[in-house]
């Protein structure tokens, strides 16, 4: 099931190039009380939110996919977790100057970066949709694109063990790391308001048979940037998952980054950017100046 957020706040089922509207399945979700539940309520009650949209789906509206606003599907996970230079071709090219500024100059010569980086975190309120853009807040830097395939847990826990750990996946997307170059901490620079893209939707679990062999890629105004396949990563999914759950728990919505491949670039107002998965559908993504 390919599930999206769409014109603002109403909740729908993508197939082809039809949306349809299910939003009374989020009835399903109790009221919320104080102090609220740790995690996402849609991926808390996502059993439950899942089989009023199949019952619902028969009789839904459909929509024209392409007249339609997406937006960002997972509003409130407790955390974002990324994983830093997770592919060998991308650790080498983060230390060209244009990149690095003295930050990445010891990660070429690792061999697995988040063996010794571990994860960085990225504020929620930087996460968006697609219809949102980027708008970009300081334009005398480099900003950079970073495709990258992710997940959102459904079921928490602490200490997962790999072997278990695709069990907690609830569903399967494509995100843009969008970030400001510089020597501050990667956590600062990648979680200004609108650094984080979800979409176009998020494809179930169940539909993605081997999530560590798909295509993912980006384009800017039609020019291929980023193309590779998640096979290259350096540290597997299943060992995020295992490594995150080692300090944290986590909880229904949370959110992995899984790392970005080679032939990260600048973007610019005015500029478009496509990305997409194998299977994960693409999304377009406009690029805008900052505005107060």
């Amino acid at each position: 099931m390919n599930i999206c957020r769409f014109n603002e706040d109403r909740l729908g089922i993508v197939e082809g190039d039809k949306v349809y509207d299910v939003t009374g399945a989020l009835r399903a979700i109790p009221q919320s009380v104080w102090p609220a539940p740790k995690g996402d309520p849609l991926f808390i009650h996502f059993d439950a939110v899942k089989r009023a949209m199949s019952e619902l789906r028969p009789s839904a509206t459909a929509y024209d996919l392409a007249a339609v606003k997406l937006g960002n599907l997972f509003t409130a996970p407790t955390k974002i977790m990324a994983a830093p230079a997770n592919y060998a071709a991308h650790a080498a090219e983060a230390t060209h100057a244009g990149i690095s500024h003295g930050v990445h100059a010891e990660i070429a010569k690792m061999d697995r970066p988040v063996d010794k980086l571990g994860i960085f975190l990225k504020a929620n309120s930087s996460a968006v949709g697609p219809a949102d853009g980027v708008a970009l807040k300081f334009p005398d830097r480099r900003n950079d694109h970073e495709v990258e395939l992710c997940c959102v847990i459904g079921k928490g826990g602490r200490d997962i063990p790999r072997a278990k750990a695709l069990d907690h996946v609830a569903g399967w997307f494509i995100g843009l790391d969008m970030t400001v170059r510089g020597p501050e901490d990667r956590s600062w620079r990648k979680s200004i308001d609108s650094y984080t893209v979800f979409g176009p939707w998020m494809v179930t679990a169940d539909a993605v048979k081997d999530p560590e062999n798909l295509n993912i890629w980006i384009t800017v105004n039609g020019e291929h940037r980023q193309r590779t396949s998640t096979s290259k990563l350096t540290v597997g999914i299943p060992e995020l998952i295992e490594l995150c759950s080692s300090g944290y728990e986590l909880y229904p919505g949370d959110i992995l980054m899984t790392g970005t491949p080679e032939g990260v670039g600048p973007v610019k107002p005015g500029d478009v950017m496509l990305a997409g998965g194998d299977g994960l559908g693409e999304m377009r993504v406009d690029v805008r100046a900052y505005k107060n």
